[in-house]
């Protein structure tokens, strides 16, 4: 047992094959953990990995994270298609950035099984900017990735009419402790429209309970205040006094033992899902998720007289152009700028 730590685990990996070597890596370090946690194995020392795809990964990970504000999951994306390229263009063998050209991104572009992502492209892009940035190459090759042309117009946001929102939060309202903690969570969605990972994400102290106000972890690290409407401060307050016991600091828990912050925003959806189906509304798409709320306040309040930059603040969003996608459903508002349809000795 003294000798499983995480240079057994490497070479017990390499048995697997190249492909399955990180999922085997994987599966040895959980079992490792389980055998310390049943006290039949020392912790392994720690492991100290000074190769140069690891250098390169941490610092490519610390420029992610300090200069670019991004997140731990889209960190680990971007170093996914990075370490992707690399294995790609050089086969295992030492790193020559001298010897990448704009023919090798090309052909890696068209490697990959879907053209249609803009995920590789703009995370490749991220890559080869760190890398004319840190020196280790002298030509910034990201201008050499082409851009996935959008389709504008193909798609509009899905959304729900004012009163679906109503009937889909009514039926989240149950008389049960777990009925009580999702009555809450959807009103955050629906009222405020957070995303699923920011109502997870919300803390007791994040309430200020004198002034009315929410602290909102959004993404990239980024914080907002936002004024907590009357039902869902009530909503929470109910929730807290009757059925939230724990010693976490997280607002939302676990209703079984031992109670303490969900893992990941999946619950969101499930929580969804269940309203849904009770209240007899069919979502406006096959997969539901918290987004179809967020849209449904945006599109809502937009044909309620509010302007792009209400919006915008509400969803607080970085970009003017993220909130432009709501335009396209102010029905009156393009009416206004529409010109006539030609007719018979019309305009010449």
């Amino acid at each position: 047992m003294a000798s499983l730590d995480e240079e057994a685990a490497r070479r017990l990996a390499r048995e697997c094959g190249v492909r399955r070597q990180r999922y085997a890596i994987f599966i040895i370090r959980k079992f490792i953990r389980f055998l310390v946690d049943a006290g039949v194995a020392r912790p392994p020392e720690a492991y100290c990995d000074d190769s140069p795809l690891a250098r390169l990964r941490q610092e490519y990970e610390d420029y992610l994270r300090v200069q670019r504000g991004l997140s731990a999951r889209s960190i680990y994306h971007c170093w996914r298609f990075a370490d992707r390229f690399l294995a790609f263009r050089f086969k295992g063998k030492a790193f020559d950035w001298s010897r990448i050209t704009a023919l090798d991104l090309a052909r890696f572009m068209q490697s990959l099984t879907s053209r249609r992502d803009k995920t590789p492209p703009t995370h490749l892009r991220n890559f080869f900017q760190f890398l004319f940035k840190s020196g280790k190459i002298k030509t910034n090759l990201a201008l050499s990735i082409l851009r996935v042309a959008p389709k504008y117009g193909a798609n509009l946001p899905k959304y729900l009419m004012a009163e679906q929102v109503e009937q889909v939060i009514a039926a989240a309202n149950e008389d049960t402790p777990v009925g009580r903690r999702d009555y809450a969570m959807v009103l955050l969605q629906a009222r405020l429209g957070l995303r699923a990972q920011e109502v997870i994400a919300i803390e007791l102290d994040d309430i200020d309970w004198r002034t009315g106000e929410l602290l909102v972890r959004g993404k990239g690290g980024l914080y907002d205040r936002l004024p907590l409407p009357q039902d869902v401060g009530e909503a929470i307050a109910n929730y807290i006094r009757r059925d939230r016991k724990t010693a976490s600091r997280a607002l939302f828990v676990t209703h079984r033992a031992p109670r303490r912050a969900f893992a990941g925003a999946q619950i969101l959806n499930e929580v969804l899902e269940k309203a849904f189906r009770k209240a007899g509304v069919k979502p406006p798409r096959r997969y539901v998720g918290s987004h179809i709320l967020r849209h449904s306040l945006a599109t809502n309040m937009i044909r309620s007289g509010a302007s792009l930059a209400e919006i915008g603040d509400v969803l607080r969003h970085r970009a003017r152009g993220t909130t432009m996608i709501y335009a396209k459903l102010d029905i009156e508002g393009l009416r206004s700028v529409a010109r006539e349809w030609p007719v018979v000795g019309g305009a010449k």
